[in-house]
């Protein structure tokens, strides 16, 4: 590693005196508060990479000589005051003449030093410091950064003591200290230097008294065969520069950024940068890259509504009456709707091409198919019908078989339905103030009485089922100790909700109001989402898109609304049905597709807009409000 001030070409490297054993220094050339940082006395001599020459003072190799302002000597003269910042020093020194940078300034230089000395960049890294008159580095901080890529451990032990007034924490330096002991310890290990390594452990780490249980993990090392073996136990690189390069990240955490900067740090803050513009975006709808490679960083993101799922790619039309309900299965390969026509279509999706072609129809619900759940595997689909309908249809997708029709009394209203998360239960109820939990032949295993139910789902723990009612609220009720709970209270009937993944968040639609979102841990409403028509029809909302970041919702006025989470006004208004939306379903493995399913008899498919060229992609995407 080439340090800052060592010089650039050969000529000049062989006119320099030896250095002493602190070795090279970064940071070596600041001048900051009128003193000259250790290290400066063999750079007089240094020419640049990038071809700007030091002056052509009179100072006979001092320090003083170094002072560049773009490219031009500067006339100030001898003495560490010409590379100081807004004073002292001869009276002709160009830098003398600019005003003192501002904090700001003197972190971004410091920030694109750190970057540059990173890419091995070292000269430039010099004449940025000298010109700038900033310091990449306490002085002390280089020298103990030296010593520990040199393994000198000792002279950084004692670097740690210089350290110590600089330090916040009063137990940072014995942390610092094990870190760097343990290191030591293992490298002797690893050269099977056994009794040094006992040293270190009894007459140096153990006096310490820190992290006694660390200690022991670390004394039971001494068992290792072979070096492969400690580094595997110790899941550590081995010694050299990768193990102590993640040492010196450790270390830092302790050091004020005044100090060290933390590693990479440029790096993290455009990362951030470029997080936060794609988490404001109100169409990005592609998984996260971390990668900075993957975007460029000399414009701002920017994602399409073009690149969005608002333009029809198909439209199903084999139904023959309204359609009620649709939704993906849970791997995304295919798509059930349900109709007033008596029946259930299974869809295929081509991976490929996104097309849907019919694979299965299920015939026989007589009152219609106002609801559908797929089981967790995929494997079963059970299907439900309008308020007057007292019958189950469970199928076996597969084989496109009927394995169950459920029918407890003629009396009953069997609406709604929710797989446990098992696969191998359901639950289902009506308004009528059935509320059953099932096996897969039917078989009634448990009963809650009086429970008027609009709508149900079924929550990730396998024992909370959460039920809304005609009483405006959705309540949590548990089969095992038979006990319940008030959650979500509306002052508006709850036509039907949905859950996402992380079970957090409730979706509701509700009657006259719209669509609503709630935090079930916090048990408040969040966001109340604009635009959409919606009366006394049972209409099905989802979440959708990469993340879970949006919602959708089908409405009385023909439309289709989508939402970013975050944002209460629609992104996307979908127009294209004739009568009423009843029902939206989002690929949950494929983010660019959408179903939506209408009293018109059809279903619409969703995605991007064809042959999307980058140059039309010129729509940028609003900031959020916080």
């Amino acid at each position: 590693m080439q340090a800052n001030g060592a010089g650039g070409g050969q000529q000049q490297q062989q006119q320099q005196p030896p250095q002493g054993p602190a070795g090279p220094e970064l940071g070596c050339l600041s001048a900051q508060n009128g003193e000259a940082s250790a290290g400066t006395a063999a750079s007089d001599q240094l020419a640049h990479a990038n071809g700007l020459l030091p002056s052509a003072n009179s100072g006979g190799g001092s320090p003083g000589g170094l002072s560049v302002n773009n490219g031009v000597p500067a006339a100030g003269g001898p003495g560490p005051a010409s590379a100081e910042l807004g004073g002292g020093g001869g009276g002709g020194s160009a830098l003398k003449k600019k005003k003192r940078l501002s904090q700001s300034d003197e972190d971004v230089i410091r920030l694109i030093g750190q970057h540059l000395h990173s890419l091995g960049l070292n000269q430039t890294v010099d004449l940025l410091m000298q010109e700038s008159g900033c310091r990449l580095e306490h002085p002390s901080a280089t020298k103990f950064r030296n010593h520990v890529m040199e393994g000198e451990w000792d002279k950084a032990e004692n670097d740690l003591n210089e350290l110590k007034a600089l330090v916040h924490s009063p137990h940072a330096i014995v942390r610092m200290k094990f870190l760097l002991l343990q290191q030591k310890y293992l490298e002797y290990l690893e050269d099977g230097k056994v009794l040094e390594a006992l040293q270190v452990l009894r007459c140096e780490l153990t006096p310490l008294k820190y992290n006694t249980e660390r200690i022991h993990v670390l004394s039971g090392y001494l068992m290792c065969s072979h070096a492969e073996d400690l580094r595997a136990k110790a899941e550590w690189e081995g010694k050299g520069t990768a193990s102590r390069s993640k040492l010196l990240d450790k270390l830092q955490t302790y050091l004020p950024p005044s100090v060290m900067l933390p590693p990479r740090r440029l790096q993290n803050l455009l990362r951030q940068a470029v997080e936060l513009q794609r988490d404001r975006c109100l169409y990005h709808n592609t998984k996260l890259d971390s990668n900075l490679d993957s975007v460029s960083l000399l414009i701002d993101h920017v994602c399409s509504r073009k690149q969005f799922p608002c333009y029809t790619q198909q439209i199903l039309t084999e139904h023959c009456n309204e359609v009620w309900f649709c939704k993906f299965s849970n791997d995304g390969t295919k798509l059930a709707t349900g109709s007033k026509d008596t029946t259930v279509i299974i869809w295929q999706v081509d991976p490929d091409t996104h097309q849907l072609k019919l694979l299965k129809t299920l015939e026989g619900h007589a009152y219609g198919v106002s609801y559908i759940a797929w089981s967790p595997d995929d494997n079963y689909l059970v299907a439900c019908g309008p308020d007057d309908c007292s019958e189950l249809w469970l199928w076996n997708v597969q084989t496109g078989e009927l394995r169950t029709k459920m029918s407890q009394s003629h009396e009953d209203s069997l609406t709604s339905v929710a797989w446990n998360p098992d696969g191998k239960r359901f639950v289902t109820g009506g308004q009528r103030g059935q509320f059953y939990q099932c096996d897969l032949d039917g078989n009634l295993l448990d009963s809650w009485e009086g429970v008027r139910v609009q709508c149900l789902w079924c929550l990730s723990d396998g024992k909370t089922v959460l039920a809304s009612d005609t009483h405006q609220r959705i309540r949590g009720y548990n089969f095992e100790d038979l006990t319940d709970r008030n959650i979500v209270q509306e002052d508006h009937p709850i036509m039907s909700f949905t859950i996402s993944k992380n079970g957090r968040l409730a979706l509701l639609n509700v009657a006259t109001q719209g669509v609503h979102l709630w935090d079930l841990q916090d048990r408040v409403l969040v966001r109340k989402y604009q635009g959409v028509t919606q009366g006394f029809y049972t209409i099905h909302s989802c979440f959708g898109g990469h993340n879970e970041d949006f919602i959708a919702s089908g409405s009385e006025d023909h439309k289709v609304y989508i939402w970013h989470k975050r944002s209460e006004l629609p992104i996307a208004e979908l127009t294209g049905h004739t009568r009423t939306v009843n029902c939206v379903s989002w690929n949950p493995q494929i983010p660019s597709m959408m179903a939506s399913a209408s009293d018109d008899g059809t279903v619409r498919i969703w995605g991007p807009a064809p042959f999307v060229d980058n140059q039309d992609i010129e729509e940028e995407c609003s900031s959020m409000d916080s």
